[in-house]
């Protein structure tokens, strides 16, 4: 019933995706040496660029950018500056690449910057400006990337948007049907179609199949498919069973279960049940008879339990019989108990199982 509630409850979903926005832009400075010398605080800007809505532009110090120690070594700087004012903080990171003037490829200088691609916080009031180039000069300022004195510098952009979501939508979901399998066989049985084998009990024949019988009864399946099975067209009898009790027992075997099972608890009912135990205990159908068990186990009377025992002792019902003792042991039922028809009939018939 609550997993019922549970599928029952409108489901909705939405999804949300990374947002980002990249531009490469390229810097071409033609004449580098002629930029250099105007001490470490100038740089060289590139033309404001737009990405993710922002502008932005790349600085260069082609000086030395700090005051060197005697053991450190010469780099070439560049950052990248947010252009834009006002509005909220913003993420985003920058690759330089160095194009080689011989091949007009671009190779990244990442391996000089190993966070390159590491997002950082801009905010246009306090720090709009981020290192994303970190190169030792020697290398900067040689061939293949400086020729006749031009050095381009090829910058890819890349801005952290808000996450797109989406629309909350309903669950997709494609309903099951529960299965109708027993049902289907429930069918197989009433129609009759396909019967391989006929059973006579007192004169009242039932078609059946022998698969389904041999699958659900290990008895069932050495009479009907091992070295001693029936041979011939005529009916099989069944003997010592009522056919109302032989319909039942059919009608478990093929469905799992007795449709009228609560029309058959109560006192009235407790003998068809005590016969369907027998029938289940013979064809060695297990369910049925823990079935018949648990029913009988939920009926226990003064009247019945001291036959319930003789039952359950018969045919080796072990749960149901420590039941009905612990039912005849409690003091206040005892004295009623032996004065019971059935502790009569129990003591004729089994002396030792009453001691």
């Amino acid at each position: 019933m609550k997993r019922h509630q549970m599928e029952s409850v409108p489901r909705t979903v939405s999804t949300v995706v990374p947002n980002t926005a990249e531009a490469t832009h390229v810097f071409d400075i033609v004449g580098y040496s002629q930029m250099k010398g105007r001490g470490r605080e100038e740089h060289v800007t590139s033309g404001t660029f737009v990405v993710g809505g922002l502008h932005w532009a790349i600085l260069l110090f082609p000086d030395t950018h700090v005051i060197l120690l005697d053991d450190e070594e010469d780099n070439v700087t560049a950052f990248l500056e947010l252009q834009s004012q006002g509005g909220s903080k913003v993420r985003a990171c920058c690759d330089v690449r160095l194009v080689d003037q011989t091949t007009g490829l671009a190779s990244s200088a990442a391996p000089a910057q190993p966070d390159a691609k590491t997002f950082k916080v801009f905010n246009a009031d306090e720090s709009n400006r981020v290192s994303c180039l970190k190169m030792k000069r020697t290398e900067f300022e040689a061939p293949p990337y400086l020729v006749d004195d031009r050095i381009t510098l090829e910058c890819v952009v890349t801005v952290k948007k808000e996450p797109r979501v989406s629309r909350a939508r309903p669950v997709p979901r494609i309903k099951v049907p529960p299965s109708n399998m027993m049902q289907q066989l429930g069918d197989l049985l009433e129609s009759k179609e396909g019967a391989d084998v006929v059973f006579d009990v007192a004169g009242e024949t039932f078609p059946a199949h022998k698969l389904v019988l041999a699958m659900r009864s290990p008895v069932f399946k050495a009479e009907l498919c091992g070295p001693m099975r029936e041979s011939g067209t005529e009916p099989i009898s069944i003997v010592d069973m009522q056919p109302v009790v032989f319909k039942a027992l059919l009608q478990f075997i093929y469905t799992d279960w007795l449709p009228s099972i609560r029309d058959l608890e109560g006192d009235d009912n407790s003998e068809m049940i005590r016969h369907l135990l027998v029938a289940a205990d013979r064809y060695a159908v297990d369910r049925l008879k823990l079935l018949c068990q648990s029913i009988l186990c939920k009926n226990l009377r003064v009247g019945n339990v001291a036959t319930t025992l003789a039952l359950a002792d018969q045919h080796h019902c072990g749960m149901l019989k420590d039941a009905c003792i612990e039912f005849m042991s409690c003091p206040n039922m005892l004295d009623d108990v032996v004065a019971s028809q059935g502790f009569v009939d129990l003591e004729n018939t089994a002396p030792s199982l009453v001691a």
